[in-house]
């Protein structure tokens, strides 16, 4: 059997005895976390491996996700189908979603594609519902904790950020619906013009707007038409005012220190215009 590539010893030890005898077909990682993901074949199977080291909190979750939310889109084709996984060694099979993926394809700025997604998103979304007390407060921390750590965000603009965060009501009650957590096109795949969802290592109950954050901020940005599509799927439009402008405030301070800390210059520069953008909604901040 092959040695997969940033899977530890017993990760592969693990593997050897679930998947005997399975081929290498492709490294999938995309180099930014220590995450491994392998394209492998097995008994005519293709599958995918996931896995990670003792600090990296992807792989649980994406386990969460495939045991407890996952069950419709997997029904109808368009998700990834659990094969094996283990907390303890970090470690995920999932079955192999064909196509390409949907970011630098034409379908990226396609309606019909946004269209779909919107309604994989609401199927996502409407297996249930929570009342969350604590999702205010525990977004303010986070929020804190990323500007605690390094990051090239301005003097003034953490200043902005803090007050606007001091002052934020932390008490009110929000309804919470299995999230995504990264929803974009860099998540779905097309086959034969047909969408499907992969990638849930950020996937939590979180508000429902969460999930649009990351493409209002790009696709969206000069296409309403994509919006409008998207939301046409997805039958109704989440949004709810005081909750999407702290989204859209987390997002933008979490995008843009995570990028500096992984290096990814590009996927920065998006986080600071994410971050002037969402200032802009708080005038007198």
């Amino acid at each position: 059997m092959p040695l997969l590539p940033g899977l530890s010893a017993a990760q592969q030890q693990r593997l050897d005895a679930v998947l005997p005898g399975l081929d290498l077909v492709a490294d999938l990682a995309w180099g930014l976390l220590d995450t491994a993901v392998v394209h492998v074949r097995h008994g005519g199977r293709d599958l995918v491996v996931k896995a990670g080291g003792p600090d990296n909190h992807h792989l649980d979750r994406e386990i969460t996700a495939h045991r407890s939310m996952t069950r419709p889109l997997v029904a109808a084709g368009r998700a990834g189908r659990l094969v094996h996984a283990s907390r303890e060694l970090n470690l995920l099979v999932v079955s192999y979603v064909p196509g390409e993926l949907v970011q630098g394809r034409p379908e990226e700025h396609d309606p019909d594609a946004h269209r779909q997604a919107g309604e994989l998103l609401a199927m996502l979304h409407d297996q249930g519902r929570r009342v969350a007390r604590t999702w205010e407060l525990t977004t303010r921390e986070r929020v804190s904790t990323w500007l605690d750590r390094p990051h090239r965000i301005g003097v003034e603009v953490v200043r902005r950020v803090r007050h606007l965060l001091d002052r934020w009501d932390v008490d009110r009650p929000r309804v919470v619906v299995p999230t995504h957590g990264d929803y974009q096109p860099r998540n779905w795949v097309v086959d034969d013009g047909q969408v499907a969802v992969i990638d849930f290592g950020r996937a939590a109950w979180r508000p429902a707007e969460t999930d649009l954050a990351r493409l209002a901020a790009q696709q969206w940005r000069s296409r309403p038409d994509l919006e409008e599509a998207f939301l046409d799927g997805y039958g109704r439009d989440p949004r709810e005012e005081a909750t999407w402008a702290l989204v859209q405030l987390s997002e933008a301070v979490g995008t843009a220190a995570w990028a500096y800390q992984v290096g990814d210059e590009r996927f920065e520069e998006q986080g600071h215009r994410m971050l002037a953008e969402a200032l802009d909604l708080f005038p007198s901040a």
